[in-house]
């Protein structure tokens, strides 16, 4: 059976169960943290962990989406091609833009542009220009 990202009643249903667990979840958090330790004792509530995994959970949470920030975009450094590769430049995937049938207030076409293209744009200055 082919995956089908259309909305189904078994993944409505999974989805409003997680959603009531994440709110009941964080609610059971809140009370751990903010309600005093002797009202919870009082109603029976006497195994919690202690109060300063309230402070360290949620920073600890913060590091490590930073920490997988910083290890992304080095893995993406790490996987780049060298400047000197050829697949910096083209690859078998590249478009040409095609100029034909064009007038002077059309939009270009999506493309790519070729390596001297982008110097003859960039580099070589008009006779006018030269002073």
């Amino acid at each position: 059976m082919a995956s089908n990202p259309a909305p189904t009643p078994e993944r409505a249903i999974y989805g409003f169960v997680l959603y009531i667990f994440s709110f009941a979840a964080f609610g059971t958090f809140l009370v751990w943290a903010f309600i005093p330790e002797h009202w919870l004792a009082a109603i029976g509530l006497t195994y919690w962990p202690q109060r300063s995994w309230a402070v360290v959970i949620p920073v600890y949470s913060s590091v490590c989406i930073v920490f997988l920030y910083i290890l992304y975009t080095a893995y993406n450094f790490t996987i780049t091609k060298p400047l000197h590769s050829i697949n910096t430049i083209t690859d078998e995937y590249a478009k040409p833009v095609l100029h034909e049938d064009m007038t002077n207030q059309s939009v270009p076409p999506i493309g790519d542009l070729s390596i001297s293209e982008v110097n003859r744009r960039l580099y070589q200055r008009n006779i006018n220009d030269r002073g």
